[in-house]
């Protein structure tokens, strides 16, 4: 076996444990969310309460991903991934285990910062593993989790939850999380750096972009519970979390800041970004109507509805690898026209289906919605990856999650306010694909900027070099 072999074995490896990992977290947090309505009859509490035990996990998981832009370079990859699946791991086993509401909250909150350490780790492993002349491949790979976790984790929750018990589903995570943690332990390559050198942690940084970047999340997630923007819940965190932005970008104007906004100074690292949380708007505001469609429309149980929406992830999972391989060679900029083209589409298409419409019909519209997205999503994170320096890409893979996250909040929101602002079912539901048409259509315009054919596009450290 030749050396390239094995360096191809070691890597394949690799990327196997750590989507494994990152499969992880994305099904739990969509099991938990459609087991809402049993535990909040388990537990013999409130919709509105209950549902902090999703909302204060995705806030654990924004305002920790800050913290792993540095720590990895401070601790290395494999000490933060070991540490992140224990703590993820821990959390899944107490929230089985929760014996109140409060208790069930205070462990998914502990389980959403293993998530905040994992979740930018998979970008971060992956890009340092392929290096930049096999970015497209990996980050098509990595797209597959991306595509078929969140349709897989409503089914797999709508099965346990019909044979077992709630608490099934996060000591399952538990078993599925301590397989994920010993192969770690083998397989991943040992940490050449992170023996406690690199920079010191930007503590005021820190202060401001974590709980900035959540309180914005908190007040889309208020949105979507209160069905109105001009609520104080929504306002309140909406101006803190906008006070302690604008902070942070005064403040990152020091010499080390824990993200370097320079990296905004790059046009195809910021039309990268751009794209993927638009498109994470457009295809999360799907994957929430959809299930409303085939339940309201067509009267479907939960289990049926999470199977109908299995077309998206199935198109974004076929469609990733194949874009992302092609666009090594050939760059990002034709595939992802093409795919943008294909997802708006597909919205438009959705806009038309109504009440009496056979299943068959937004099936397959939601398997081309699923092919579109996944032909711009891979080679644009692709196209990101080979324009950053190595010392850039946890700096990069940070911004690029958070903005995902940000993306499909602000979907599920709109989501949730043209809902419950229409006249019926079918009139929400195609005012929700107008705006998937909306954001393909301002992803399709902003493609022309990210870099050109592989090899030539300008990195990120020439622009930072450039920009006083």
């Amino acid at each position: 076996m030749s050396s390239n072999e094995r360096f191809d074995a070691r890597l394949l490896a690799t990327i196997a444990v750590v989507l494994l990992g990152g499969l992880l977290g994305i099904l739990n947090s969509t099991m938990a969310a459609v087991a809402t309505g049993t535990l909040a009859s388990a537990f013999g509490t409130s919709l509105s309460v209950i549902g902090w035990a999703s909302t204060g996990f995705l806030l654990a998981v924004t305002a920790t991903i800050p913290f792993t832009t540095w720590a990895v370079d401070r601790y290395g990859g494999k000490r933060l991934w070991i540490a992140g699946l224990t703590i993820f791991l821990a959390g899944s086993l107490a929230a089985g285990l929760a014996w109140d509401v409060g208790s069930l909250i205070a462990f998914r909150v502990l389980q959403g910062v293993g998530a905040g350490l994992l979740d930018p780790l998979v970008l971060i492993l992956l890009a340092r593993a392929a290096g930049p002349s096999r970015a497209g491949r990996v980050m098509g790979l990595m797209g597959v989790v991306l595509s078929l976790g969140p349709v897989l984790g409503p089914i797999a929750g709508g099965a346990i939850l019909g044979t077992l018990t709630w608490r099934a589903m996060f000591l399952i995570s538990v078993v599925v999380g301590a397989v994920a943690l010993l192969l770690a332990l083998r397989v991943l390559p040992r940490d050449e750096a992170g023996r406690g050198g690199g920079p010191r942690l930007d503590v005021v940084g820190l202060a401001l972009l974590g709980p900035g970047f959540a309180a914005v999340v908190l007040a889309l997630s208020q949105t979507a519970e209160q069905g109105a923007f001009a609520v104080w819940q929504v306002l309140l965190p909406f101006v803190v979390g906008g006070v302690l932005l604008i902070g942070y970008a005064v403040h990152a104007r020091k010499a080390s800041p824990l993200i370097d906004l320079r990296l905004f100074a790059n046009r195809g690292f910021s039309a990268s970004v751009t794209i993927m949380g638009l498109g994470g708007m457009g295809l999360f505001s799907a994957l929430f109507a959809l299930p409303l469609y085939y339940q309201q429309a067509h009267g479907h149980g939960v289990l049926a509805a999470g199977l109908l929406m299995a077309p998206v992830g199935l198109g974004g999972s076929i469609a990733m690898p194949l874009a992302g391989r092609l666009s090594d060679r050939l760059g990002a900029r034709g595939l992802a026209t093409g795919g943008a083209i294909v997802a708006v589409v597909s919205a438009f298409a959705l806009t038309r289906v109504g009440a009496d419409t056979p299943e068959v019909w937004p099936a397959l519209a939601a398997f081309t919605i699923g092919l579109g997205s996944g032909f711009f999503s891979a080679p644009t994170m692709g196209s990101l990856y080979r324009t950053l320096p190595p010392p850039m890409v946890a700096q990069g893979s940070s911004v690029l999650y958070m903005l995902n996250q940000l993306g499909a909040a602000l979907g599920v929101a709109l989501v949730t306010i043209v809902i419950q602002s229409a006249a019926d079912v079918i009139t929400g539901f195609r005012g929700i694909f107008w705006l998937a048409v909306a954001a393909n259509v301002i992803v399709l315009a902003v493609i022309p900027l990210l870099p050109g054919r592989p090899g030539a596009q300008a990195p990120v450290r020439d622009e930072l070099a450039r920009t006083p």
